[in-house]
């Protein structure tokens, strides 16, 4: 009887450290790493190609082609294109009403974002290409602050800082920011120690020389930016180069893109599974630390909370039952409500839910190449 309930306290405490491991201790970890400096030669900023692909955002464009077009005019000699991945609304109309300011590409109808930017990197002439979202407002220094950095040879990406706006729309919006917070901080000391693992798409950038080929149904942030590690280059990030975006409001919205989201980038991870596991010992640290372990976050959070039941139920079986009553009254609660503490512990269990889900449709073979921006921006 002791050795099982110590068994069932070794998985209480194993499933605790794994759930909090990307958020406190693997920070805490980067921390006490040495500093990478980074080695400028100096020289004339290189050229740059900006990209993004847009669907179904009609109502985004007038504010992200103001944001463009004044990008152009502070530098006359940046690329901008985009691809329309078949939108139904006018879009594409918008889009090309600016040109030739902008370069637009139309695809044949939905083929997803990772052939867009495939067929945007194919025709851009830029040393350096910039990857941005449609729904993303970049500030006007940005440019300049992020060629800036590929003055270090060794540099072969540069990421971009995402400031969210919209937080205290809901709680789902709370939740969101304060992840991204925590993500934004994580990638600072990762890029601080060498090498930051893997961009999201609101704004990243590589050299041209570095666009891998991938099939369409991969995260092409991930694979495109860590393409940069695999050929002995830098990935870091420049705090200085900032996005904009708004959150999701809805948890609905939220949900799918989250599911989305977890099962291309569990279906992206197999594709280069082979190249990750050519990395350097630091390097296949920081990817186990801020991308494994989190996407079976939900799974380490369940293993806890029946290691806990059934501690309770060795004590007592009415213990048991009582805290789980209360624990389902408590989520009744929380769910109907839409601030607070209590909702923001609903959105951070739907988020492991989410993330679970996703990666679970991915092991069963399913692919997400399209997607839907979300209604609640």
């Amino acid at each position: 009887m002791v050795a099982i309930d110590m068994i069932l306290c070794a998985v209480l405490l194993l499933s605790m450290l794994a759930v909090v491991w990307p958020f406190v201790v693997y920070p805490f970890i980067l921390r006490l790493l040495l500093t990478r400096a980074e080695r400028p030669a100096g020289g004339a900023h290189p050229t740059a190609s900006l990209l993004f692909c847009a669907y179904n955002e009609g109502a985004a464009m007038p504010e992200k082609l103001v944001n463009v077009a004044a990008l152009k005019l502070r530098y006359p000699d940046l690329e901008i294109m985009a691809f329309d991945d078949g939108s139904a609304d006018d879009t594409a109309a918008q889009i090309a009403a600016m040109a030739p300011l902008v370069t637009l590409l139309r695809g044949p109808g939905r083929s997803g974002k990772a052939h867009g930017m495939k067929q945007l990197a194919a025709r851009a002439r830029g040393d350096v290409l910039i990857f941005t979202d449609a729904n993303v407002l970049l500030d006007m220094d940005a440019i300049d602050n992020l060629l800036a950095r590929y003055a270090d040879p060794d540099v072969g990406g540069v990421l971009g800082s995402l400031h969210y706006l919209g937080e205290g729309d809901s709680a789902t919006a709370s939740v969101g920011s304060l992840y991204w917070r925590i993500e934004e901080r994580l990638k600072d000391e990762e890029s601080r120690t060498g090498n930051v693992l893997g961009a999201d798409g609101s704004i990243f950038s590589i050299r041209r020389s570095l666009y891998p080929d991938f099939p369409d149904t991969v995260l092409d942030d991930l694979t495109v930016s860590m393409a940069v590690i695999f050929a002995g280059k830098r990935l870091v990030k420049a705090k200085n180069v900032i996005a904009r975006e708004r959150l999701v409001a809805a948890r609905g919205d939220e949900y799918r893109r989250k599911v989305r989201i977890a099962a291309r980038a569990w279906h992206t991870h197999g594709h280069l599974r082979p190249q990750l596991r050519q990395m350097a010992a630091i390097d296949r640290f920081k990817y186990a630390s801020r991308k494994i372990i989190r996407w079976f976050g939900g799974v380490f959070l369940c293993l806890g909370v029946l290691a806990a039941a059934a501690l309770a139920w060795r004590i007592s079986p009415w213990l048991c039952l009582a805290l789980c009553l209360c624990g389902v009254v408590l989520l009744w609660i929380a769910a109907r409500v839409r601030r607070g503490p209590l909702a923001a512990m609903v959105d951070v269990l739907i988020a492991y839910a989410a993330t679970v889900q996703g990666v679970a449709q991915a092991m069963t073979g399913r692919t997400f190449a399209v997607w839907q921006p979300a209604k609640s921006r």
